[in-house]
This record gives C-alpha cells, sequence and structure tokens, in this order.
C-alpha cells in the first residue's frame, strides 16, 4: 500500500470508522485504526472550559491513547454520536495524507438529539502493508462564543477579497 491508495474516499471512511468504533466501543477495531506511534490531543479552543480536564489529552503511543480512551468513552453518555464531516485532504507526501474536518457530537436528552459539541479534526494518515492507519489525530472542540467573523481576531486580519 502506498499513499496514491490513500484517496479522499479512503481518507473519509477512516475518519468515520474511527468515529463509530469509538461510539460504540469498539477498542479492537478502533486500536486496529492506529500506529503504533500516533500522536492524539485533544482541548477547547479556549482551553478554558469547566470540563477541560475531562477532554485535554496530549499523548503518544496506541497504548497510551487507547488508555486515555478507554478512560473517556467509560465516563461519557451513551449513545453519543461523533459526525465527522468535510472530510478533505490538505496535503499528501512521504506516504501519509494529511487531512481536516469538522465534528459535531450528540448525546440524547428527552429522547432527542442534543448538541454536545462540535469542533475542528486535523491528522494525517498513512498507508501501511495491512492498510490505512492513523498517524495523528488533533482535535480542537469549540468553545468561544461566535462573533462576526470580522469582530473574531482571525477574521479582522483577513484581507477582503
Amino acid at each position: 500500500m502506498n499513499e496514491s491508495t490513500l484517496t479522499p474516499g479512503a481518507v473519509s471512511a477512516l475518519v468515520a470508522a474511527w468515529w463509530f468504533h469509538y461510539d460504540e466501543w469498539n477498542p479492537v477495531e478502533l486500536r486496529a485504526l492506529m500506529a503504533d506511534d500516533i500522536a492524539f490531543t485533544c482541548a477547547s479552543d479556549t482551553g478554558t472550559t469547566d470540563y477541560e480536564d475531562f477532554i485535554r489529552v496530549d499523548v503518544r503511543g496506541a497504548d497510551d491513547v487507547m488508555a486515555w480512551k478507554d478512560d473517556h468513552r467509560r465516563n461519557s453518555p451513551y449513545p453519543l454520536r461523533h459526525n465527522g464531516t468535510n472530510v478533505f485532504v490538505t496535503d499528501v507526501a512521504d506516504g501519509e495524507v494529511e487531512f481536516s474536518s469538522y465534528i459535531f457530537v450528540t448525546k440524547i436528552v428527552a429522547g432527542k438529539p442534543f448538541a454536545v459539541s462540535s469542533g475542528v479534526v486535523r491528522g494525517s494518515i498513512r498507508a501501511t502493508e495491512t492498510g490505512p492507519v492513523f498517524g495523528a489525530v488533533h482535535v480542537v472542540l469549540d468553545t468561544q462564543e461566535s462573533v462576526r467573523y470580522a469582530d473574531h481576531p482571525v477574521g479582522a486580519s483577513t484581507p477582503a477579497v
């Protein structure tokens, strides 16, 4: 397997499998999606949420990632649905592809879907003999209040087109 087999469809399918196997807690299947040296991070965009200690992580290695995910999943609601959307390839080099996507997370409250969180996911996927695996997954959850884009520090510095 080489980077040419890491098509946008393969990348989207791997991202979907990551979230599905996490939500349903299929640890064997989830672990199979990771390189042994995977890097995994998660935090909020502000770093100041009431639940920052619950979501903040910066670990390397599949064993440490799985240990954190096991604890995190056991202490999260069920059903929980992470919806990876707008997955796209941002770079291709040296047998790896980098990707970006959005995430939208729901749980059920009073019999209806309830928005838990949203955010941006970036990472890398590499080709291996057994198939594609994640080399890195970095999650930044949205917690800052939305403002008009031009009033946001990022939008204020963006030149008009």
